[in-house]
C-alpha cells in the first residue's frame, strides 16, 4: 500500500472520502464498500462522475451497526 494513501485515509480533516479510503478506514475491502453504498447502509455522493463518501458517514455507518446487533443479542436473550 502506497504510504501517502494510508496517510489520507485517516486525515482527520478530510471532509469527503474515496470509496477506497472509506474502505480502509472500515477495514473491508473495496467490494464490501461499494455493496454498502448500494444497499444504502453507506452514505455516498457524487460529485460529476466520483462517487464519495462524507467522512462523518462512516463512523454513522459503525454506530448503526453496533446499535443493531446489540438489538438482535438483547432479543435472542
Amino acid at each position: 500500500m502506497d504510504t501517502a494513501h494510508a496517510a489520507d485515509a485517516f486525515d482527520p480533516t478530510l471532509v469527503l472520502l474515496t470509496v477506497e479510503e472509506a474502505a480502509r478506514r472500515l477495514r473491508v475491502g473495496r467490494t464490501v464498500c461499494y455493496r454498502l453504498i448500494r444497499s444504502g447502509e453507506l452514505e455516498s455522493i457524487t460529485v460529476g462522475h466520483l462517487r464519495r463518501v462524507p467522512a462523518d458517514a462512516v463512523p454513522e455507518f459503525v454506530t448503526r451497526r453496533r446499535k443493531r446487533q446489540r438489538s438482535a443479542i438483547a432479543a435472542a436473550a
